[in-house]
């Protein structure tokens, strides 16, 4: 199968300067290349893309290809070495991965680790916010050398990397960089370790970290705090302190969301007759109406009586939900009362004030009439 032309798998015209051929493989290669694209296919796109790179961003390459196309490489006609000098590739290469994952081409140490810490709230605080002031064990700056680990102050160029905190790895054809691991990227050596923190400039330490916590925050929301996790090596800056919410289970409410629910315990008679309500909102109370006849299940909302969300202006609703109780512990009296009040739902006028009951009742007459016949 005859070759693609260099240009074209580039995708640059002809008479194209070095700076847009560079341009034009750094965006194929980020693409394509096997750290970003374990796909067979782009695998060979990353190939056929290097190679003709290889060639067109070689002046006496470029030159050859242009006058005789992939034949210039072919036979021993002036040919381009299989094995290419990778050293401005690589060092390009290093410099696209590099930034992708971690740390870029230039020396220096990585800033410290991240932390999580979680937090529990009450509702009421998880609703209305509040500023918090945690404990966090972490790991700070030592005092005495200011995080350098050096006793005296004095560092050396690291001789691994000679300064520059990366070293080059040949992997096959290409030549990746990554962080020296003898100066940890700092580009520099400790000539006498400090005595407070045995030169690794780092402290174990609890601080206080003062947190705001914004209205409305649910379970599982975090709130991260720029710099206030563990402190990087050799002075580097410290990491963030994410703060995980968890919300305590309330004696009232269950929130879904934006909404709040509550169940209302109601007398039968105020379900029958109806009658209103105080209940409790988390800003105070309202006044629930229950109309009469109210069957046990019936929810009511009131709107914007619960929780304001945090990632806008909008309110969610309380919703009631009334269960009718059975009274217990009746005197002589009132049991007296509710069978006189019984007996005249036993009379043809109970289908009128007991419709589902009475139905219900037809139904297994019918059904046992059915059975025994």
């Amino acid at each position: 199968m005859s070759k693609r032309d260099y240009y074209e798998i580039l995708g640059v015209a002809r008479d194209s300067d070095d700076d847009t051929l560079k341009k034009a493989f750094r965006r194929l290669a980020m693409k394509y290349h096997p750290d970003r694209n374990p796909d067979a296919a782009a695998q060979e796109k990353f190939k056929e893309a290097k190679e003709a790179f290889e060639v067109l961003g070689d002046a006496q390459k470029r030159a050859l290809y242009n006058q005789h196309g992939h034949r210039a490489f072919e036979g021993g006609m002036g040919g381009a070495q299989s094995s290419a000098d990778f050293g401005d590739l690589g060092d390009m290469l290093g410099g696209i991965f590099g930034d992708i994952f971690g740390g870029g081409r230039r020396g220096g140490p990585r800033r410290g680790a991240d932390l999580r810490i979680v937090v529990e709230l009450e509702l009421e605080h998880a609703v209305r916010g509040l500023k918090k002031t945690l404990d966090v064990p972490t790991l700070v700056h030592c005092h005495h050398c200011n995080g350098s680990g050096s006793d005296d102050g004095k560092l050396d160029a690291c001789g691994a990397c000679h300064g520059r905190g990366r070293v080059g790895v040949r992997q096959g054809p290409f030549v990746m960089e990554q962080t020296c691991s003898t100066c940890g990227g700092r580009g520099k050596v400790i000539r006498n370790a400090c005595t407070h923190c045995d030169g690794r400039g780092l402290l174990e330490e609890t601080k206080e970290v003062e947190v705001s916590i914004p209205a409305g925050v649910d379970n599982g929301d975090r709130i991260r705090v720029s710099g206030a996790g563990q402190a990087g090596p050799g002075g580097a800056g410290a990491g963030d302190l994410y703060v995980e919410i968890h919300v305590a289970e309330h004696s009232m409410f269950k929130r879904d969301g934006d909404d709040l629910y509550c169940e209302i315990p109601i007398r039968f008679t105020t379900a029958a007759l109806g009658g209103e309500l105080k209940i409790p909102t988390l800003d105070g109370s309202a006044m629930l109406k229950i109309p009469s006849e109210t069957q046990t299940g019936k929810l009511f909302k009131l709107r914007s009586k619960g929780v304001r969300s945090v990632r806008s202006d909008q309110i969610g609703d309380l919703l009631c939900r009334v269960v009718v109780e059975t009274p217990v512990g009746l005197s002589r009296e009132q049991k007296d009362l509710l069978e006189t009040l019984d007996a005249t739902f036993q009379s043809d006028e109970g289908q009128r004030t007991n419709p589902k009951a009475s139905g219900w009742f037809d139904s297994v007459k019918n059904w046992f009439e059915r059975v025994t016949s």
